[in-house]
């Protein structure tokens, strides 16, 4: 028996605050992995994962307890453990003005890997990678899916024995989502290593051989994926909404009931789990419940749970009701081009939304989603085509327009050093927001986001879901009747995505037109409609259901529509 490739004894790790509060971290875990396997560490955002990971690579220390790592203790040799690991961390730092080529040279610079061995391993990581096509590529104009990719093939340029992934696929679209999964599973299969990674997708926690779920601080699960599905059997069942109702609606009441565990939608339905003890009785009784098999998932909603963790919170209400008929067009855009020099971002797309409707733009990472977005909100002109929003004509009136948006960008920027009041305040008086009206709104944000916890708290220390929360509440102090969400769960956890959810499905009940683009492909059962976009056409656009046709799931169906599409384009050529 090989010993394990990672130990942990009553590991503790604890942090200061600027404010002088000492969070606690990780809190006296124990738990082992085991030499040439896979483990999926998961948990809520500030559950302690990154922590976790790096203490495991020497990069800080515990405040007690034992770890272990390859046989060596991480505190007494650090180096001596990093010479033999690799880590990935969430921003894997890449040379944007460098090369694919470049970057992969840097990196083989620092692990001292020799030219005999860089002549071995190229070949194979760029066959992995697919990514020989662009060797002299700048890596800063990579889609974010190739640069996930770049930065797993310069982590792996060493040949390590232990691999540690921080959120490796957050922000990437299900295609390069299962390219970079096909890496780490040849990986582990046919070299033996042993990978360690951290996921929000729990739907990747059901391909490894371990799970260790970690809620503040502590281990609230570790064992087979499969032992963590059963703690839901028996209790997971699929709930049709009544004709006319849109499944997320459905959901929002079902959060409202006592019993109930969790809601999702899922293709057309609302997956929900009961409490342990719970009969459908009541309102409860009067749906048509079918009975489904347990995830993954479903077993780690149920834990949160139990650990009095998973708080919803309330359903959001704005002060001023949206005005106008719900069968109005707010949005209308006809024959859109961008061009980039020479370079077609944006190619004659069309498509319209109406007031109060949830729409959503899904896409392979590069495809010109956030492009499409920047120029319907006037942050960008252009090339080509007709755009108007809220009746204003965006070629010659863009910032009465702007006037009546609400804007959360892929990267938004809060200001780090600024605390939650600070960042809001300057939010407010940058939309124009003056005296008793800022102050109104502010106490409005804190009180509908529930930040007043955090208000003192630089943005940059608190958990990444309350940054989420900040974000949005920045983008609707002004009241826009139309909000723009570009890529807003990305990274988050499966309970903060919930309540992004159950937030946004109120705002569009109450008026608000939204549209959002994520990779998360079952959050595109939340949308009334949704269009696919790749290389800056659409390629399909209509209802979830329509689009979802005999496929199983939302992500079948765009990885298929994607793929035709690509392999037409193919044929022609």
């Amino acid at each position: 028996m090989n010993p394990p490739a990672l130990s942990a004894a009553a590991v503790t790790k604890r942090f200061k605050r600027k404010t002088g509060e000492t969070v606690t971290a990780l809190d006296d875990i124990a738990f082992e992995v085991a030499s040439g396997t896979l483990t999926a560490l998961v948990g809520p955002d500030g559950a302690g994962k990154t922590t976790l990971l790096r203490l495991a690579c020497g990069l800080i220390a515990a405040d007690g307890g034992a770890l272990n790592v390859l046989g060596l203790d991480v505190a007494a040799s650090p180096q001596r453990v990093q010479d033999r690991i690799a880590y990935m961390p969430q921003r894997f730092g890449l040379y944007e003005d460098l090369s694919v080529q470049e970057n992969l040279d840097l990196y083989a610079d620092l692990h001292g890997i020799t030219a005999a061995e860089r002549r071995e391993q190229y070949p194979r990581l760029m066959e992995m990678t697919a990514l020989a096509p662009f060797l002299r590529r700048p890596a800063g104009q990579l889609s974010g899916g190739m640069k996930q990719k770049l930065g797993l093939a310069c982590t792996l340029v060493r040949q390590p024995e232990f691999l540690l992934l921080d959120e490796p696929t957050a922000g990437v679209d299900p295609l390069s989502r299962h390219e970079l999964w096909k890496i780490i599973l040849d990986y582990v299969a046919k070299r033996h290593t042993t990978v360690l990674i951290a996921t929000s997708y729990l739907d990747e926690a059901e391909r490894c051989g371990q799970a260790i779920v970690l809620h503040q601080g502590r281990i609230l699960a570790d064992g087979a994926p499969s032992e963590v599905s059963r703690l839901a059997d028996g209790r997971v069942f699929l709930v049709a909404p009544p004709p006319g109702q849109p499944p997320r609606s459905l959901q929002a009441r079902l959060f409202e009931m006592p019993g109930i565990v969790d809601a999702v939608p899922q293709a057309g339905r609302v997956r929900i789990i009961l409490g342990e003890e719970e009969q459908p009785t009541g309102a409860l009784a009067n749906l048509d419940l079918a009975p489904t098999p347990a995830h993954f998932e479903d077993g780690f909603m149920v834990l949160l749970r139990q650990a009095e963790a998973a708080h919803i919170g309330p359903m959001m209400n704005l002060e001023q009701a949206i005005t106008g008929n719900r069968d109005d067009t707010v949005i209308e855009v006809r024959d859109l081009v961008r061009m980039f020099g020479g370079f077609t971002a944006v190619n004659h797309i069309s498509f319209g939304v109406g007031r109060g409707e949830l729409f959503g733009l899904l896409g392979p990472n590069g495809a010109g989603k956030t492009t499409t977005f920047r120029m319907v909100c006037g942050l960008l002109p252009a090339t080509g085509g007709t755009l108007r929003v809220a009746g204003v004509d965006l070629h010659t009136a863009r910032a009465s327009a702007r006037q009546r948006i609400g804007y959360v960008a892929q990267k938004f920027s809060l200001y780090g050093d600024l605390s939650v009041w600070e960042n809001l305040d300057f939010f407010a008086s940058a939309y124009g927001l003056r005296n008793r009206h800022k102050r109104q709104r502010i106490d409005w944000a804190l009180a509908q986001f529930e930040l007043g916890a955090y208000t003192d708290i630089p943005s940059k220390q608190i958990p990444g879901g309350f940054k989420q929360r900040l974000a949005i509440a920045a983008a609707l102090l002004h009241e826009p009747e139309i909000l723009f969400l570009d890529e807003p769960t990305s990274g988050a956890d499966p309970l903060a995505r919930r309540e992004f959810w159950r937030r946004i499905t109120a705002l569009a009940e109450q008026g608000v037109t939204v549209i959002v683009t994520t990779h998360f492909m079952e959050e595109a059962e939340y949308c009334d409609r949704v269009a696919i976009l790749d290389e800056g056409r659409i390629l399909a656009q209509g209802t979830p259901a329509e689009l979802r046709g005999h496929e199983a799931s939302m992500e079948d169906a765009f990885i298929a529509i994607v793929l035709a599409a690509r392999e037409a384009e193919r044929g022609a050529a």
